[in-house]
């Protein structure tokens, strides 16, 4: 059963009644909702929906902006890909953001630019670059462009866990559409070798070691399974068809 797009476990319940009344709307809760964001980075927690209703202040009440609460709004939605979180935090952002963030990265395509200025188009331009990576299963290349730019470091720096919270989300990906892998395509995948790949491998997803290949566990979605058509016609169905066959147009 999947759980309602506005449910989260660990929401504590001063947040849980300001996201259900019309305080939810109201400017002076701003600062609450940004120490909530704070608090999810700490914790390793996660609350969409309460991400999006701060984001969404910002937008009625722009002086109440704090890039830093943005950014780390978008860095924690990067860690529960292939969901459209991320997507949908980018579309509550001011559109001049979103615009010089596009430019630039029209100006220098995939990679980031020379110079950091560290404004918040800048951080949306590099983060989108990562998002784009994760979603076309680029994870070699995710984890050399999170290397790439000291840029980077800082816009993940609050984010308690962001590397590991990407190794598992990758993980479940993989265990999605493959039976087995080989191990060094893994370690390029994961950012990760050695014994401590051996022991995420087998602690952490409960997959199995066979020398240089990685075998994953069937489940419902890395399952081949056969598809039988069945369509159910009724006798009386072929009837009508025969019928209007032979009657002729008025």
């Amino acid at each position: 059963m999947v759980a309602a797009f506005d449910y989260c476990a660990d929401r504590p319940e001063h947040i849980d009644t300001i996201l259900n009344g019309l305080d939810r709307y109201n400017p002076e809760t701003t600062s609450t909702f940004q120490g909530y964001v704070a608090t999810q980075c700490e914790s390793q927690t996660y609350d969409c929906y309460a991400n999006l209703a701060l984001l969404k202040l910002y937008q009625f009440n722009p002086h109440l902006t704090r890039d830093e609460a943005t950014t780390n709004i978008l860095v924690k939605a990067l860690t529960v890909f292939p969901s459209p979180d991320f997507a949908l935090c980018l579309s509550l952002l001011p559109p001049y953001v979103l615009a010089q963030a596009k430019l630039s990265q029209q100006q220098n395509g995939n990679a980031p630019p020379a110079s950091s200025t560290g404004t918040l188009a800048e951080a949306v331009q590099h983060l989108s670059i990562l998002h784009t990576q994760l979603n076309n299963a680029q994870y070699t290349a995710f984890w050399n462009t999170l290397e790439s730019d000291d840029l980077y470091a800082d816009l993940v720096a609050d984010v308690a866990g962001f590397e590991d919270s990407m190794r598992v989300r990758i993980a479940v990906v993989v265990s999605q559409c493959m039976q087995e892998v080989q191990r060094g395509v893994l370690e390029s995948w994961l950012n990760v070798g050695g014994a401590k790949l051996d022991n995420f491998v087998k602690e952490v997803c409960g997959w199995k070691l066979e020398g240089e290949k990685v075998r994953i566990p069937l489940n419902q979605e890395n399952e081949a399974r056969g598809t039988v058509v069945k369509e159910d016609v009724k006798f009386e169905q072929f009837g009508r068809i025969v019928k209007r066959a032979y009657e002729q147009p008025a």
